[in-house]
């Protein structure tokens, strides 16, 4: 005997009762409920309840969603972004779907508390483990695109990248070149024009040495960076240079 298709009714009474609440976290109320809850069931949950009633999980969402988010956020870094060529739209846009990063998303809004995980989960911290998290944020993304359109998905989506984007630009938080080749990319946007860095001064005994770099756009100086390198004050210049001479980043 086939196991029967989880109705609304079918799934824990806990489970449901906190659904409003997320709704109104997420700032969407859906029309079909039965979406927001496959998004929020774990294959865990499902597998361990399959003999008796089938509850959709959240794997096949979260394959939708990820293309979602994919596109929302590459039309977002394109359009923001005017002046960054391919290899620095590409780079912010790693940085804003990672797994890191929707696991920050989906802890911001508390979203391991309202998922259906199976016991074992559950007490090995599953409400808190960066996977479960980041897949889950994916399936809500694709639920919100199935019920109420791009557009649903879209502000959610926006109400949590800008923000990542600002402190990863602003904080240095991208990997080791990226400030350099996000200023050369934005500087080649203007022919003739040419970024240097200058070593102006080096300090302290070998093994604590600090170095002092100017970033200068055509001899004109647009950017200064301390570091424990020459390398890390370059990138450091670069930084200050996007941020405060362009105001591309402020």
């Amino acid at each position: 005997m086939e196991a029967k298709i989880a109705r609304i009714e079918d799934y824990p009474q806990k489970f449901l009762s906190r659904v409003p609440e997320l709704e109104e976290r997420i700032g969407y109320c859906f029309q079909n409920k039965l979406l927001l809850l496959a998004a929020l069931t774990h294959s865990s949950f499902s597998n361990e309840k399959r003999n008796h009633i089938y509850y959709e999980h959240n794997e096949r969402l979260e394959f939708l969603g990820d293309s979602v988010l994919s596109f929302v956020v590459s039309g977002h870094i394109f359009s923001d972004h005017k002046t960054f060529q391919e290899g620095a739209l590409t780079k912010l846009r790693a940085a804003s779907v990672s797994a890191e990063a929707l696991f920050e998303y989906a802890e911001s809004i508390s979203l391991g508390d309202y998922m259906l995980l199976n016991h074992g989960l559950v007490e090995t911290g599953g409400r808190h483990q960066k996977n479960v998290l980041a897949d889950c944020f994916e399936a809500i993304i694709a639920a919100l695109f199935l019920d109420g359109g791009r557009e649903a998905a879209e502000a959610f989506i926006l109400r949590f990248v800008p923000d990542r984007l600002h402190r990863l630009l602003s904080g240095g938080r991208l990997r080791d070149d990226d400030f350099k080749s996000l200023l050369q990319e934005k500087v080649q946007t203007s022919p003739g024009e040419r970024v240097e860095y200058r070593l102006v001064r080096e300090s302290g005994p070998d093994h604590r040495k600090e170095f002092e770099v100017e970033a200068r756009l055509n001899s004109n100086l647009i950017g200064k960076g301390k570091g424990r390198s020459k390398r890390e004050a370059e990138q450091e210049a670069a930084r200050v240079a996007l941020q405060t001479w362009f105001g591309e980043h402020e």
